[in-house]
């Protein structure tokens, strides 16, 4: 069985009667897959878990049909809307949203990584990057867990601690010592000492002793050779520490010493901006919450697949995203109101997550905490457009039986960033990078028609548009009219303009603000299809793709960063 993390608390060794197993067996899944960076076959999975094979094929079946797991042949996959989990949490507790853009700012200004970090009982877990494109470069990701005493945000949090989490700390230390069971960080080199050695122990208490005394913390070089961190706390208006700012070097950049020398006034600067922001957020209004999509379709989805949907199981992950903003906490009663489940039934989904780690209780309300992250949440939140898309494109060539692609404005032209071709003796012969002129593309057609009509007839007036063939529209004035018409109709169709015998239909993808971000298109030898069959045959196809991809998107993109290419 793969390593998974030691935060699970260690008293809660035996389920409570009320405990919905097979909630427990689809979470393991799910964290079993998360371990494996997002894919693993269904005996590894068997494996992996300790579950009956046919206990796996039905959970996997479940969180199939939620979306959360995409079945590839004999592998099960991680999609990304199983991000929705994580995403609940980040929407709770809110810093991600009202922070991020400090964080961004200051890795901007700085040039180096920069992460906010909360704790996670003896550990951290970051939930959210900055990140600057080097060959070296930070690879944690959101939802990753390190342990506390090898990060500089570990001793801000560890000078809060009380006795008894002291005390649980040295049992981890003791029980793992090469820190297996944090599966982001590199094995410690003990150097053949001892398990219960203590030398470590006592400095990481000395440094959250400083940590506590200085108001910021140094990392030199104690998750690897060479990596650097300095980290400063983040109030909550209450005093507490609501999370860590974390600036990250290399040893060839800076050493600790002189990243503190550097960076530390312009830390504390954009943490001063923080806490006036954590402090105005405050006293405005919570957000009216959005509702939950996934509590409506668990009796329908049972009605249909039978025995291989788990009813308790999509019903327990569904009061995970009851949560979010304007539902930081919610009551046994309110948490019932937002799935639209019965009192009893969400009832003992709670007690579950809540055995499992995922959820705490005080008096009557329950709260979601960072271990949340851990489903699924750190392989897919470096995931890109192309990959999001790659399952939909297959989907949609499967079905209409011609090339499917995805591409990007780079500049005057396009660039195809993922393709699926299909296999003919006469298909359109296209590769993965390849750039052609934007107006000339239905590709990139449906794309400039989403700019704002002045920089359309812009970037149409620059690039003089040449004739490729006899057909190719190239006058600024037709081109403008052709893309309002688009704009208009939402979709691009463009017949041997390219090149004699090729016909494309293209629709645009847009981000979660409305932004056009690329296209996706079928392309055809014009003996395939008529333009009318394209429109009533593909179209339809090609929307429905689009709509997939944008959903995918949306719920990648909420918290974390998606390179469009």
């Amino acid at each position: 069985m793969p390593p998974t993390d030691t935060t699970t608390p260690p008293a809660a060794t035996e389920a409570p009667a009320e405990a919905v197993t097979p909630l427990m067996r689809g979470i393991a899944v799910l964290r079993r897959l998360t371990d494996a960076d997002g894919t693993l076959s269904l005996s590894e999975l068997e494996r992996a878990t300790g579950l009956a094979r046919s206990t796996v094929d039905r959970v996997t079946a479940t969180l199939a049909r939620m979306g959360f797991v995409r079945l590839d042949g004999r592998d099960a996959v991680l999609t990304p809307r199983v991000m929705a989990l994580g995403n609940a949490y980040l929407a709770a507790l809110r810093l991600p949203g009202l922070l991020g853009g400090h964080a961004d700012a200051l890795a901007d200004a700085l040039d180096e990584s920069v992460s906010l970090a909360v704790p996670d009982r003896d550990g951290i877990r970051f939930l959210h990057q900055a990140t600057r494109r080097r060959a070296m470069s930070l690879s944690f990701r959101i939802g990753d867990l390190l342990p506390a005493e090898r990060t500089a945000p570990g001793a801000l949090f560890a000078a809060e601690w009380t006795d008894a989490e002291w005390a649980r700390w040295r049992e981890r230390r003791a029980a793992d010592p090469e820190d297996r069971g944090f599966l982001a960080v590199p094995p410690r080199d003990t150097g053949g000492a001892a398990a219960d050695d203590r030398s470590d122990d006592g400095r990481f208490e000395e440094r959250a002793r400083e940590a506590r005394e200085r108001g910021w913390a140094l990392d030199d070089q104690l998750i690897e050779p060479g990596l650097v961190a300095l980290s400063v706390p983040v109030h909550a208006p209450d005093g507490s520490i609501a999370c860590a700012v974390n600036v990250v070097s290399h040893t060839s950049r800076h050493s600790a010493a002189s990243l503190r020398d550097t960076l530390l006034s312009r830390l504390r600067e954009t943490v001063d901006g923080m806490e006036r922001e954590l402090a105005q957020a405050a006293d405005e209004p919570a957000p009216e919450p959005a509702e939950q999509p996934l509590a409506a379709w668990t009796a329908a989805s049972k009605q249909e697949l039978g025995r291989e949907f788990i009813e308790s199981l999509a019903r327990g992950l569904t009061v995970l995203t009851a949560f979010g903003e304007g539902r930081a906490e919610l009551t046994l009663s309110a948490a019932a109101e937002a799935t639209g489940l019965a009192r009893a039934t969400a009832r003992r989904a709670l007690i579950t997550l809540e055995h499992l780690g995922y959820v705490a209780s005080e008096g009557r309300t329950f709260r979601l905490i960072p271990r949340v992250l851990a489903l699924g949440y750190p392989p897919l939140s470096r995931t890109s457009l192309p990959q999001i898309a790659a399952p939909h494109l297959a989907a949609l060539a499967a079905r209409v039986h011609d090339s499917a692609s995805l591409a990007a404005l780079d500049g005057d032209d396009i660039r195809y960033t993922a393709r699926v071709a299909t296999t003919r003796v006469m298909s359109v012969n296209i590769t993965v990078g390849t750039r052609l002129p934007a107006y000339a593309t239905a590709l990139g057609r449906a794309m400039l028609a989403g700019l704002p009509p002045a920089e359309r007839y812009a970037r149409l007036t620059r690039s003089e548009p040449r004739p490729l063939t006899p057909r190719t529209v190239t006058g600024p004035d037709a081109l403008a009219t052709l893309l309002d018409q688009v704009a208009d109709q939402g979709y691009a169709l463009v017949e041997e303009e390219l090149e004699e015998g090729l016909r494309s239909i293209a629709v645009p993808v847009r981000s979660g603000t409305g932004e056009v971000v690329a296209a996706v298109n079928v392309a055809m030898h014009t003996v395939r299809r008529t333009t009318e069959e394209c429109v009533t045959d593909v179209l339809p196809e090609l929307r429905a793709t689009v709509a997939g991809i944008e959903a995918d998107l949306h719920i990648a993109g909420r918290f974390a960063r998606i390179p469009l290419t």
